[in-house]
């Protein structure tokens, strides 16, 4: 029997209702949009509110945390629990442009980075955490980056791992540890824009080589590697950015002969590959002398970390990595780094992924159902590339899409030579929501089905 003192957003548990910690949080949710509750009106506490209710403590722990999963309540330490304001949402437009991780259902990620970054501030020296570190990370952060690393070699020397402030960082630093300006770097002939951005400001030049639906062809890369002598070759052979395609073994195996054979070296970029459905092992196992190993926190956990991590098993190119790297970027933020460290030794790290996994994949679900015969995912990874219909081209559709308050990414942003592909980037992470990125993908499917509106000239 419930109090007749109590508060009048409190439900009245039904047996049929479902789960009592959801009824309670369906009850929260509909005091605040009916204004029953308003933000900064203070909560009971957990036990009194489970003693009015007639329910153990749990059940309104869950409640609780539910609610703060929905963003409708804030603790407030010892003060207790209170009604969130709204957040603001500072853009209408619906962001299908940028790769980033998506949230993770059921992960407190405001928790995980308060216990995190307690933990870090317990265990680490603060004088320490302010202050330079010029050798690629302290020995803890290297331990953390032969653990994340673990999956795809296996036992590693945490002598040979870098850390790094980001990918795009240390993509930067290989280009100007091991390449010299006028040099070659051969790609294929859509890959990632930040190596196009990073090879034009040092003076070097992008030469496409033809891939198929398997990735970078074999036979081709071995005739450029002859007739270009070429610096640098660029891949990104797992959920390939922007195809989505992910290179088989055989043909990583053959395109590490090639490097053996021709003497060429290898930037494998992976930041894709711990997302992906059982993805082959990295081409830098078959030849761990020519490839350079890159593998980001920024796709299966969160940008914000700026921390990569990079196997250089040679210590003379490790050091003119290091070299390189100082130039520009000289460290990666020591606390941010023991941040990374912290979460990657206490399994918060592999937690957090999970969810970025699970979520990913439900959202490549959505985007199959709603795209019909013009999804070509692989159904896991953080974006789709659609090829368009012929009466679409790629930057008139991203203009429409655009006008429409949509952004996609259009082919010519990834285009490394003269080849044209008609075809888009749909990133399925960037927005937050899952019901607003599903009315994306509809406007946007919509948008597709019609035609083009007839270009007509100003008259002047």
């Amino acid at each position: 029997m419930q109090d007749d003192n109590a508060p009048l957003w409190l439900p009245r548990l039904a047996r049929q209702g479902g789960p009592r910690f959801l009824q309670i949080a369906d009850a929260l949710q509909a005091a605040v949009a009916d204004g029953s509750l308003k933000p900064g009106d203070r909560l009971p506490p957990q036990r009194h509110l489970a003693a009015l209710l007639d329910v153990d403590l749990t059940t309104v722990t869950r409640a609780y945390d539910e609610a703060r999963r929905r963003h409708l309540l804030e603790g407030r330490g010892a003060r207790g629990t209170y009604v969130a304001a709204p957040k603001v949402e500072l853009t209408s437009v619906l962001d299908l442009s940028m790769n980033t991780p998506p949230p993770p259902e059921g992960v407190d990620f405001d928790d995980l980075l308060k216990q995190g970054l307690s933990q870090v501030l317990m265990r680490a020296d603060a004088e320490l955490l302010m202050t330079y570190h010029l050798g690629g990370g302290s020995d803890s952060d290297r331990k953390a980056g032969t653990h994340w690393l673990a999956p795809m070699f296996g036992a590693l020397d945490a002598e040979q791992v870098v850390v790094c402030p980001g990918a795009q960082a240390a993509i930067a630093a290989l280009i100007l540890a091991l390449t010299e300006p006028g040099d070659v770097i051969l790609a294929e002939p859509v890959s990632y824009p930040g190596l196009r951005a990073a090879a034009t400001q040092f003076g070097r030049r992008i030469m496409a080589v033809e891939a198929d639906q398997y990735g970078m062809v074999p036979e081709k890369l071995e005739q450029a590697c002859h007739q270009h002598q070429p610096g640098l070759v660029y891949l990104n052979p797992t959920l390939q950015n922007p195809t989505a395609i992910t290179m088989g073994e055989r043909r990583r195996k053959e395109i590490a002969s090639i490097a053996r054979r021709c003497g060429v070296r290898i930037v494998e970029d992976d930041p894709y590959w711990l997302l992906a459905d059982a993805p082959p092992p990295p081409i830098a196992t078959w030849a761990p002398e020519q490839v350079y190993y890159i593998s980001t926190l920024s796709k299966c956990l969160t940008p914000g970390l700026r921390v990569a991590f990079v196997l250089i098993r040679d210590p003379h190119e490790r050091e003119r990595f290091l070299v390189a790297l100082r130039s520009f970027a000289l460290m990666v933020a020591p606390l941010t780094a023991a941040l990374a460290t912290q979460w990657i030794l206490d399994g918060s790290a592999g937690g957090l992924m999970e969810g970025v996994r699970k979520e990913a994949r439900l959202r490549h679900r959505m985007a199959r159902d709603i795209l019909a015969g013009r999804y070509s995912g692989a159904g896991d990874g953080l974006h789709v590339w659609l090829e368009l219909p012929g009466y679409w081209s790629s930057s008139q559709l991203a203009r429409a899409a655009d006008s429409e308050g949509i952004a996609v990414t259009p082919a010519e942003a990834f285009s490394t030579g003269s080849e044209s592909v008609n075809a888009i980037r749909i990133s399925l992470g960037s927005i937050k929501d899952r019901a607003r990125l599903k009315a994306g993908l509809q406007r946007l499917s919509h948008l597709l089905a019609r035609r083009p509106e007839p270009f007509s000239a100003a008259v002047v």
